[in-house]
């Protein structure tokens, strides 16, 4: 998988131009290994949240960066697999 910074740019992806992208993610400190699994809706954006401390419950852990992710169709997807992945032990999403 490509590492995406907050630098990157959103990519059309497989979902048609103009539809509303949905995603599930995987961050990982970079200094520390500590995992957080979320949703959002703009990717690139919530990881920028992220490493500005915006998250509370995670501030102390910045750096992160995406380890894993997955564009979906609807916000309701997006939390169903949320869901799902915060069930699965580390490293087996």
């Amino acid at each position: 998988m490509d590492r995406i910074s907050d630098s990157d740019s959103e990519d059309a992806g497989s979902i048609p131009a103009g539809a509303t992208k949905f995603y599930a993610y995987v961050i990982r400190s970079i200094k520390f290994g500590y995992v957080y699994k979320g949703h959002c809706q703009d990717l690139v954006a919530r990881l920028k949240q992220h490493n500005a401390g915006m998250t509370l419950s995670i501030r102390k852990y910045i750096p992160f960066e995406v380890v894993y992710v997955e564009e979906l169709e609807s916000k309701t997807d997006a939390i169903r697999r949320e869901k799902y992945l915060k069930a699965r032990p580390e490293g087996s999403f």
